[in-house]
């Protein structure tokens, strides 16, 4: 265990610290983006919900993570980093362990994560402090298109789209899981009210496919703007999970898709969609662009960690 480290609340003024050592991680993946929000993603004084900590080894920051509390009972942690200098010391372990008892006082049962699957050191530090499995989910990238056909029509039903979702192959495979409204970049179980909620909302959406019963069903999580990689902004249209019976379907929900994102200006659209041989082959078959890899959702039971 490193001995002199304080792990403790991350400040603003910690940034300089933080930036040295992520600032150089993963450049031929198109680099880390810590450095680039660090300021906006750190949690104000007053909020509660979620915390950041930090690894201070005094003239160095060690590491970094975030704990964000996504319902009553589901914590996320994100952006966990070590600094190379201290890599192989159970710093991670030390980082992990303040999450889990944070989270724990806020009511969690369980704490999730993401690692991207390529990134194989980070998927073997996450089992080693007892993080299982859970679920592996891709991208789908439907152009935005405002004169996008499918064959089948799409209805604006938050009931159809939550009664489709219960019993669909792609909630059995996420485990329930599909990307929050509270956080960008974070998964936790879906409910009813959600998709009331997305059918209320000014930035987001539902959508049902309608074939002698629901064969599919999708929303829109958010909107928002980034730098592209000319340096010039991009809007992006991001869709929390999609689901479907078959290609038809598949084709007539990602065409819904590409009309919402054009009515919304988008210039490039966001689908999450399991990591299935059938779903990532159906999605290719339809027509939609597919991210070239998969990611991985892991789980840590937290009641039972006392």
């Amino acid at each position: 265990m490193p001995v002199g480290i304080e792990i403790r609340r991350a400040r603003h003024d910690d940034y300089e610290g933080v930036k040295a050592f992520t600032e150089t991680l993963w450049e031929d993946r198109g680099g880390d983006y810590i450095p680039r929000i660090y300021h906006d993603w750190l949690e104000d004084e007053d909020e509660t919900h979620k915390k950041t900590f930090l690894a201070d080894a005094g003239d160095d920051v060690a590491g970094i993570v975030q704990a964000v509390m996504l319902s009553e009972d589901e914590a996320w942690f994100q952006g966990m980093r070590v600094n190379p200098a201290y890599q192989r010391q159970g710093l991670s372990g030390r980082l992990n362990e303040a999450c889990f008892e944070w989270a724990r006082g806020k009511g969690a049962t369980v704490g999730r994560i993401m690692i991207f699957s390529w990134n194989a050191a980070s998927l073997g530090a996450a089992r080693s402090a007892g993080f299982e499995p859970t679920t592996e989910f891709r991208f789908a990238h439907p152009e935005p298109d405002p004169d996008a056909t499918g064959p089948d029509p799409v209805a604006t039903d938050p009931a159809a789209a939550w009664r489709y979702w219960t019993h669909s192959d792609a909630r059995r495979h996420l485990r329930g899981l599909a990307f929050a409204p509270e956080e960008t970049w974070a998964m936790r179980e879906l409910t009813r009210g959600d998709f009331e909620l997305f059918d209320e909302g000014t930035e987001t959406a539902v959508f049902a496919v309608e074939r002698d019963g629901t064969v599919g069903a999708a929303y829109r999580v958010r909107s928002y703007d980034r730098e592209g990689d000319d340096g010039g902004t991009e809007t992006w249209a991001e869709y929390g999970v999609a689901a479907w019976d078959d290609v038809d379907a598949a084709r007539s929900l990602f065409a819904a898709v590409a009309r919402d994102a054009a009515e919304l200006g988008a210039d490039r659209t966001r689908v999450l969609i399991p990591e299935t041989p059938t779903a990532v082959s159906d999605a290719s078959y339809a027509g939609a662009d597919i991210s070239e890899e998969p990611d991985f959702v892991l789980g840590a039971d937290l009641a039972g960690r006392y």
